[in-house]
């Protein structure tokens, strides 16, 4: 299973990535604005994880939007924290 996080901080990378590993998922993260290549590059993962306090609102709507169209769950977390991430992970596992 595949897992795309929106935001978060930097430094925070590659926690988020062993996070969602101990939770069955093989994790992108795009902590800051990349422009039209994010748009490219999301894919269709199985899961979309927004930290919308530390993204801008144009990352926000074009993630949004990819998620629509590729019909994939997005999950908006306020706090970009590691015990945010496992909290959306386990409730998301456990739908």
């Amino acid at each position: 299973m595949s897992a795309v996080i929106i935001g978060g901080n930097e430094c925070m990378v590659r926690r988020y990535q062993d996070i969602c590993k101990a939770h069955g998922y093989r994790a992108k993260v795009f902590a800051k604005e990349n422009g039209a290549t994010m748009k490219r590059k999301i894919g269709s993962p199985d899961l979309m994880i927004v930290f919308t306090g530390t993204v801008s609102h144009k990352m926000v709507i074009t993630a949004s939007q990819e998620a629509k169209r590729n019909n994939v769950p997005i999950v908006h977390v306020h706090s970009s924290s590691s015990s945010a991430l496992q909290q959306a992970l386990a409730d998301h596992c456990a739908i």
